[in-house]
């Protein structure tokens, strides 16, 4: 993958076959999820190659490059590249949540009042939130007529007041770790990896109480209309990216125990900070929005 250089010359890989590779992957992953939609046996098959490409393309490619940061192959440019790299994948990411709290936005301000204001297509909508539409389940009210199919709300103290304390000492955890390795004081850098690690497990471990809880008691499902779409959506997309936070982390802590990484060299630490952080004020704005108002 690397090319020989010196001095200040400018980084250029050498072909590399990983890209097609991942390709591969994504594409039976993607062509495995439609053929499940559609109830075609194979679908199961094809995720499960997909998948297993993918994560034998990370192990080796992103051990490759580990190999080759250690191996004092890149210079000053590469590090450049690498933090503009990081800093528009986690641009991308906010792009990618900002859509998802736009449509929630969307419905709570504009189309449940709109819907509600006509009359004329369903009569006594009440145009409140939380809502799963006219036509779908209603919150659990007092008096409300028995045999209605009704749900009720997450409330936002509890789990996920918890969960939000969690993430916040996490992104400490972390700070502190990274102050360990600033200070080459490997212990303190080891031991808040680890207290990270075990914080965003935790909170994995929680949310998935929380969905069961809401499955099994609440009536809150992902196809409780508009309301759970967009609960389910935000939530999950936001615990899939904890999830692989906690992987990253994990790879970090065993880079940090093999003893890579030096005060004036560890952008590998901090691009995962970087994301761990984001992921921390992503779920703030969760737990604001989708929770607590």
């Amino acid at each position: 993958m690397s090319a020989a250089h010196s001095g200040n010359n400018y980084y250029l890989p050498n072909p590399s076959a990983w890209p097609v590779i991942t390709s591969a992957g994504l594409f039976f992953l993607a062509l495995g999820f439609v053929l499940v939609m559609n109830d075609i046996k194979a679908g199961s098959w094809s995720m499960l190659l997909g998948a297993a490409i993918i994560i034998y393309m990370m192990i080796r490619w992103f051990g490759q490059v580990i190999a080759e940061s250690e191996g004092g192959i890149y210079n000053a440019q590469v590090d450049r590249s690498f933090r503009w790299g990081m800093a528009w994948f986690i641009f991308s990411e906010v792009m990618f949540f900002a859509a998802f709290f736009g449509a929630l936005f969307y419905v709570r301000q504009f189309s449940v009042e709109w819907i509600g204001a006509t009359e004329l297509l369903w009569p006594g909508y009440d145009a409140g939130w939380p809502t799963a539409g006219p036509k779908g389940p209603v919150p659990v009210v007092p008096d409300t007529i028995p045999g209605v199919n009704q749900f009720s709300p997450m409330g936002a103290w509890g789990i996920p007041a918890i969960n939000t304390l969690i993430l916040l000492s996490s992104g400490a955890t972390v700070t502190w770790a990274h102050w360990g390795l600033l200070k080459d004081n490997r212990a303190q850098l080891i031991t808040g990896l680890f207290l990270t690690i075990a914080l965003g497990i935790t909170f994995l471990g929680l949310q998935a109480y929380e969905y069961i809880h809401a499955y099994t008691a609440l009536g809150l499902t992902l196809k409780t209309g508009v309301y759970g779409a967009t609960f389910f959506m935000l939530t999950g997309f936001h615990g899939f990216h904890v999830t692989m936070g906690t992987i990253m982390l994990i790879v970090i802590l065993g880079r940090c125990m093999a003893g890579h990484f030096r005060s004036d060299h560890h952008f590998g630490f901090e691009a995962v900070a970087w994301y761990w952080h984001f992921v921390d004020v992503v779920w703030l704005f969760l737990f604001i929005l989708v929770y607590w108002l």
